[in-house]
């Protein structure tokens, strides 16, 4: 239940911190007195939309802050799921809106996504306002209030995980099929784009070696002349490099005998005399290798440009990547030839997850039509109590594709007179019999609900008399298993709170604010006469309201 708000720095109001108490909580006030500012400020609590013009100081952020007991509502899984702080029995949940504008939500002090907080709030407030009563003409809504009197949350949550699955495998059978469809469409072009790749039997960094060996056909003659030159250097028949350091390795061996400073010289020299032996013999046999051979250089050429052809053809680089577009080819052929058994598969796995969601579906609709049931019996009664002593109520169901909600869709038909036919509750009720509806319906579903909060925001509007004080009596049995806060112009229902809280503006010499006061049982009798008489309260307004105080 909600137990504390406090609201600064929004609208008309300053600072205020409202408790609240079980049971049916009463908010009364002038016009204009500030009882929908109270309602927007918590609505920020609920994640809706921030607003930068309700800031009232520019120069201070706007917070709103409220307080929730949550022991008895099973919320432990949400906060785990969501890596939240989790207090035994206690939530704080925050909203602050900046001068620029830019909001940001808290839960237990820790930062949350806006879409967190309200899908927590929902569990915990429901705000009903006339606005609301539109909902009764939605089919969502309809199924919702069916599956709050079933209360089979257990048999829901295992549709959707059933119908989740289902849903993925219908996405990932209806991808194949595009994707076969595709690439059958293509077949014929991936094929010979295959074979002319197959054809040539590339291998990996053939473009490389094919280069390599292309310029040494190419400058094999001056390759072969620059050979000859360098083993005439190292080993030619007159002076060479070689027979020069015989010499002189044969005086340094001589030399070391007597000059120690070129001890070891000599060994040195024979070491580069065998290094330069062993690179003569391998230069020479290079140049033995080095011969023209225009027919092989044609070849490499002609296998070079059928390499360079296809590479330009498939705008790559290399024969590596015209490798890599073989696997592509190869693995979409493979993926077509393959593609029937596949789709297959996955058509039988879908018509077994199928039948199973239906069979799950088909469970939840039974539920829903014996619900339907206590649901007429139980909201007729209430309903005629409320003035529509003709009502006549009834709900069609029609069987539809699977869906997020079952196999159902179900449409609300309401009769209002007698010798009427059944019809839409939009095309058949006024704004207030849609009001004293809902209210009948929240009556009925209340006890079912496992909601610690809900706030009627003037639902009673356009009402009096004994209709007023029988909604007043509603409003009270609802409290008698929820939290209820009513914000009410009739005394009616006012004399059926709890608790009292009156909302009102003070003047000062610069500004106005909104203020909210909690009523003593005396100054609860006083508001009542108030609204009763009007400005002027007399003994008889107040004998008048103890009277109607002491009927609930």
């Amino acid at each position: 239940m909600l137990k504390r708000l406090s609201i600064s720095n929004y609208a008309l109001i300053d600072q205020l911190e409202i408790d609240f108490e079980q049971g049916l909580t009463i908010i009364t006030g002038e016009t204009g007195a500030g009882k929908s500012i109270i309602l927007g400020a918590l609505s920020l609590i609920l994640g809706e939309r921030a607003d930068s013009s309700s800031i009232r100081d520019r120069e201070r952020k706007t917070v709103v802050e409220a307080c929730f007991d949550i022991e008895d509502y099973s919320l432990e899984a949400f906060f785990r799921d969501n890596e939240l702080d989790y207090y035994d029995g206690e939530l704080i949940a925050r909203r602050e809106i900046n001068p620029n504008g830019r909001s940001r939500a808290f839960i237990n002090d820790g930062v949350v996504g806006l879409a967190t907080l309200k899908e927590l709030m929902t569990r915990l407030v429901d705000i009903h306002s006339q606005h609301s009563n539109m909902l009764l003409s939605r089919p969502a809504f309809q199924l919702s209030i069916l599956d709050n009197i079933a209360g089979h949350d257990e048999e829901l949550c295992s549709y959707y995980d059933i119908y989740n699955v289902y849903k993925a495998t219908e996405r990932q059978l209806k991808d194949l099929r595009d994707n076969d469809e595709r690439n059958r469409s293509e077949e014929d072009y991936l094929r010979f784009q295959l074979n002319q790749l197959q054809e040539i039997n590339l291998k990996p960094s053939e473009d490389e070696e094919l280069e390599q060996q292309q310029r040494r056909l190419a400058n094999a003659s001056s390759l072969k002349e620059d050979m000859w030159k360098v083993m005439s250097i190292l080993d030619g028949e007159e002076n060479s490099l070689l027979e020069q350091l015989k010499d002189v390795h044969n005086t340094l061996a001589v030399a070391e005998e007597d000059l120690e400073e070129v001890a070891g010289m000599s060994e040195r020299v024979n070491n580069a005399l065998i290094d330069l032996k062993d690179i003569a013999q391998s230069v020479g046999a290079v140049e033995e290798s080095l011969n023209d051979d225009p027919a092989t250089l044609q070849q490499v050429e002609e296998r070079l440009n059928t390499i360079y052809s296809l590479e330009r053809k498939h705008n790559v680089k290399s024969v590596d990547e015209l490798l890599k577009l073989q696997e592509v080819y190869e693995h979409r052929l493979a993926a077509i030839d393959s593609s029937e058994e596949r789709i297959a598969e996955l058509q039988t796995l879908l018509d077994e997850q199928h039948d199973q969601a239906l069979k799950q579906a088909r469970v939840i609709s039974e539920n829903r039509k014996k619900a339907a049931g206590k649901f007429a019996a139980s909201l007729v009664p209430l309903a005629q109590n409320l003035g529509m002593k003709n009502l006549q109520y009834h709900i069609d169901f029609n069987p539809v594709e699977l869906n997020a909600s079952g196999c159902d869709s179900v449409e609300f038909l309401f009769a209002f007179n007698k010798n009427q036919t059944l019809m839409p509750v939009k095309d058949t009720a006024s704004g207030g019999e849609i009001s004293r509806l809902m209210l009948c319906i929240k009556s009925v579903i209340a006890q079912s609900m496992n909601l610690p909060t809900i706030i009627f925001d003037e639902v009673d509007t356009g009402v009096s008399g004994e209709i007023a004080h029988k909604i007043g009596d509603m409003m009270g049995d609802i409290a008698q298993h929820i939290q209820v806060i009513a914000i009410t112009h009739l005394p009616q229902v006012a004399a059926h709170g709890t608790s009292h809280l009156r909302v009102f503006k003070t003047d000062t010499a610069t500004q106005t604010v909104t203020s909210v006061e909690r009523l003593s049982n005396e100054e609860h009798v006083i508001e009542i006469a108030r609204m009763l008489s009007g400005s002027e309260v007399n003994q008889a307004a107040i004998d008048n309201a103890r009277a109607l105080i002491g009927e609930r």
